[in-house]
C-alpha cells in the first residue's frame, strides 16, 4: 500500500466521521458495489476493520475482549504487531511477540510520561523492529497506549497510530457513556420501586385486612394477587419485559384496587393479540395505571373507568392508558413533570425519562388532559429491539 493510499485511509479515520460512516460501509460491503480507486477500496477495508474492533473496546481496557480489538487494529495499521497497554500495565497483544510485550510496557511508560506520541528506533540487532507509541486519552487522562511495531516506521504509520489511538479513545468514551446510561436507568428503576412500596402496599394490606373476617376466601385471593404483584415489581433481573408480563402485574394491581373501590372502579382492556410479545421497559405501563387510579379516580367521589389499549401501528406498538377522572390543568401538569421530585406524578415523570433515554427525545410520553376531562397517556415502543431482551426470574 503506497504512502498516498495510507494517508487517504487514515485521514478518513479521523474523529467522529468514522462512526458515521460505519453504516455506509456495511451496506457497501454487502452490496459488493464498485468503489473505484485503490484509495477508496483501502478506505473501505480500513473502516471495516475499525467496525470490527469497536465492540471490543466499549467495555474498557481491562477485559479480555481487548485482545480481539488489537487483532483488528493490527490489520488496520498493516503493522507486524500491535499492543494495547492499559493503565495497570496489562498488555493486549497481537502479532509475533518475540519479547515485544515487555518492550511494549517500556514504550507505554515513556509515552504516558510525555503524554504524546513517540517513535522508537530499533535496537542495533538483526530482525529488530521499530515502534511508534500513541496515547489513548479520555477526558485529558491517558488511560492506555497503542504501540505499533514494524520493520520501518514511516511518517504515515506515525500519523495512523495517532489517529487510531484517538479513535480508540472515542470508543472508550462511548462505552463509558453507555455504562452511565445503564446506571442511570437502574437508579430510575430503584426510585420507581421505592415510590410504589409505601403508598400501594399500605392500601393493599388495609384492603386485605378488611376481608379477613367477612370474606376469608376473598382475603386469600387478594393475598395471592399481592404476592404476584410484589414479586413482579421487585424482581431483580432484567430492565425489560413483555407487554403480556406487565399486563399480568397490572391485573393483580387492579384486583387489589378493586378491593378498595368496589364497583366504583371499572376497567376496559383492548389489547391486540400481536402486541402481547412487544418488549417494553420494565415497569413502564403499570405506573401509568397507578397514576390513573391515584390522581385520576381517587380524588373524585364517584370513581370511574380506566381504559388500557394496545394496538399495532406499523413499526411500533402504541399503548394508551386513559381515565375519565378529575384530570389536571395542562400547564400545572407540565410544571409538575419538569420539576424536581416532589412526590407527585413520579410515575409519569420516571417513565417519560426512561423512554427518552432509550428511544430518543421523541420517544417520551404524550399526555392529554384538562381539568374535569380525565387524562390520556400514550407511549409508543419499537417492535424491533434486538438489544433489549427481556429477562425473567
Amino acid at each position: 500500500m503506497t504512502d498516498v493510499v495510507l494517508a487517504a485511509v487514515f485521514g478518513a479515520l479521523g474523529g467522529i466521521a468514522l462512526t458515521l460512516l460505519l453504516l455506509l460501509v456495511r451496506r457497501l460491503a454487502r452490496g459488493g458495489a464498485d468503489l473505484g480507486s485503490e484509495a477508496e477500496q483501502a478506505t473501505l477495508r480500513a473502516l471495516h476493520q475499525a467496525s470490527l474492533a469497536a465492540p471490543h473496546l466499549r467495555g474498557g481496557l481491562s477485559g479480555p475482549d481487548v485482545v480481539k480489538a488489537s487483532r483488528h487494529l493490527r490489520v488496520l495499521l498493516g503493522s507486524a504487531a500491535v499492543a494495547i497497554v492499559s493503565e495497570d500495565d496489562s498488555v493486549w497483544f497481537d502479532g509475533a511477540s518475540d519479547g515485544l510485550e515487555s518492550a511494549a510496557r517500556r514504550i507505554a511508560a515513556q509515552v504516558r510520561a510525555s503524554g504524546r506520541r513517540q517513535v522508537f528506533p530499533s535496537p542495533r540487532q538483526q530482525g529488530a523492529l521499530e515502534a511508534v507509541g500513541a496515547p489513548i486519552r479520555v477526558d485529558d487522562q491517558v488511560v492506555g497506549v497503542l504501540v505499533a511495531f514494524a520493520e520501518r516506521v514511516p511518517a504515515t504509520l506515525v500519523r495512523a497510530a495517532e489517529e487510531v489511538a484517538d479513535w480508540c479513545a472515542a470508543q472508550l468514551a462511548l462505552g463509558g457513556l453507555d455504562a452511565s446510561r445503564t446506571q442511570l436507568a437502574e437508579a430510575e428503576l430503584r426510585s420507581l420501586r421505592a415510590q410504589i412500596s409505601p403508598h400501594f402496599i399500605y392500601n393493599a394490606l388495609t384492603a386485605i385486612a378488611s376481608f379477613i373476617l367477612t370474606d376469608p376466601a376473598r382475603a386469600r385471593e387478594l393475598v395471592l394477587e399481592f404476592a404476584d404483584f410484589t414479586r413482579y415489581s421487585f424482581r431483580r433481573k432484567g430492565e425489560f419485559t413483555t407487554l403480556a408480563e406487565e399486563l399480568g402485574s397490572i391485573h393483580s394491581y387492579l384486583e387489589l384496587e378493586r378491593a378498595r373501590f368496589g364497583d366504583r372502579l371499572r376497567v376496559t382492556l383492548q389489547i391486540a393479540p400481536e402486541t402481547l410479545a412487544t418488549v417494553i421497559p420494565f415497569l413502564s405501563v403499570q405506573p401509568l395505571v397507578e397514576n390513573a387510579v391515584r390522581h385520576g379516580l381517587e380524588p373524585g367521589e364517584g370513581g370511574g373507568e380506566i381504559r388500557i389499549i394496545a394496538r399495532d401501528v406499523g413499526v411500533a406498538t402504541e399503548i394508551t392508558v386513559e381515565d375519565d377522572g378529575v384530570g389536571m390543568d395542562p400547564t400545572a401538569l407540565q410544571a409538575t413533570l419538569t420539576a424536581a421530585d416532589d412526590g407527585l406524578h413520579v410515575g409519569l415523570r420516571n417513565v417519560d425519562t426512561r423512554l427518552r433515554q432509550l428511544y430518543g427525545s421523541e420517544g417520551g410520553l404524550v399526555v392529554e388532559t384538562n381539568t374535569g376531562a380525565g387524562t390520556l397517556v400514550r407511549m409508543q415502543v419499537p417492535k424491533s429491539q434486538p438489544l433489549h431482551d427481556p429477562e425473567s426470574d
